[in-house]
């Protein structure tokens, strides 16, 4: 796959400026994607997939970040639904795979839909946002609150606790598509808000989430929630790489800036700065690799699970994310005035980078639950 990358880069890479302007993922990119495999590389050997490992998987999302950032996070998401899959009742597990292996799932997990039990199974309505691939999506899922009668259902906490919270899984015909994605960055990503109005879903197609049972055993398929701030990080990861790469590729054009003593592949200054810049890029590509290892020895022993595992991955994650931005604002900054024109790729890659970072998985705030775990730990040393 990744020969296969370098040698589709020149095309994706002239596709960049035409992805963002049409706000979605071309029809020709996904199929490009499709027959070198990206999107059943996750997916079980059972199932006609390559069921890679964790690290594998993410050097191929973050090579296909560096061509482009929708592209690459169009990859994350189509491919790892593979991963959140197998939580589905077998019957319609099977379904889901019944012809092909490289299914591609769109997913909004936030409970902005209601399920309301009827007759024959449950009626939905709901607008989640940020789906992102739906318009190349064959199936589509969203997170919905559970309820009877028009009262909300229980969770496993009875009525001291929140609502029941389930995922509905349909075909993507079944859903509506609004465009809305009109966003700062990851543009060419169509993250668009997906709705269902008084759709009628049988039993069979809601999951648990993000902890249900799986009906695959192998060690992808443990613990979702352990790996989706990981594989954002590949992403984020990419974008930097490329970022540093067109800075580096702009300084070696003999771009002389104004009143510059010397051209900018000449200037001790930029210079330092490109070294800067790599160490801050290199030291996230190996807080990513040490996570993506340490989550899949792990996985391998089916320890991927509690909160200590989630906090260090969600705290790496965090830290990936703001240290590429910061990486690429460098960068943008660095190149001066050139890289304000919407032909400079690194205006995008900066918009692309601070957009990934707005992700609910890598808010700062989840800080707080690695902060606290690492108390408890002095308190129960003393």
């Amino acid at each position: 796959m990744l020969d296969a990358i370098r040698d589709l880069a020149p095309a994706i890479m002239a596709r960049a400026a035409d992805i963002e302007a049409k706000r979605r993922m071309p029809s020709d990119v996904i199929e490009k994607l499709r027959s070198i495999g990206v999107f059943r590389m996750f997916a079980p050997r059972s199932r006609g997939g390559f069921e890679l490992d964790l690290p594998s998987g993410m050097e191929v999302i973050s090579a296909l970040a560096r061509l482009d950032g929708s592209v690459g996070w169009t990859a994350m998401i189509g491919s790892a639904s593979a991963i959140v899959s197998p939580r589905l009742p077998r019957q319609t597990y099977d379904l889901l795979y019944r012809d092909k292996s490289d299914v591609i799932i769109a997913g909004v997990y936030s409970p902005a839909g209601t399920a309301e039990r009827v007759p024959g199974g449950w009626r939905v309505n709901g607008s989640w946002p940020f789906a992102s691939g739906c318009q190349n999506a064959d199936w589509m899922v969203g997170l919905c609150v559970m309820s009877e009668g028009g009262k909300p259902l229980r969770g496993l906490s009875g009525d001291a606790g929140p609502p029941l919270v389930r995922c509905v899984a349909l075909p993507a015909s079944a859903w509506l598509i609004e465009d809305t994605w009109h966003a700062s960055g990851l543009r060419g990503t169509g993250s668009h808000h997906i709705v269902l109005g008084n759709v009628m879903a049988p039993e069979a197609n809601f999951f648990d989430f993000p902890d249900g049972p799986t009906c695959e055993p192998g060690p992808l398929y443990q613990s979702w929630r352990h790996l989706q701030s990981v594989l954002l990080g590949a992403v984020c990861v990419g974008i930097a790489e490329g970022a540093l790469w067109d800075l580096a590729e702009l300084a070696c054009t003999g771009r002389r800036q104004l009143r510059a003593p010397a051209p900018m592949g000449e200037s001790e200054m930029v210079q330092c700065e490109l070294g800067r810049i790599e160490a801050d890029v290199r030291a996230a590509r190996s807080a990513m690799q040490v996570q993506a290892d340490s989550h899949w020895r792990h996985a391998l022993a089916h320890t991927l699970n509690g909160q200590a595992l989630y906090a260090e991955g969600i705290q790496t994650g965090i830290w990936t994310a703001t240290i590429c931005a910061r990486a690429a604002h460098a960068c943008f900054t660095l190149a001066g005035g050139a890289a304000v024109y919407e032909t400079s790729p690194l205006q995008r890659r900066l918009r692309d980078l601070h957009a990934a970072a707005q992700h609910a998985m890598v808010q700062q705030r989840h800080y707080v639950e690695a902060g606290r775990l690492l108390l408890e730990r002095v308190v129960s040393e003393r």
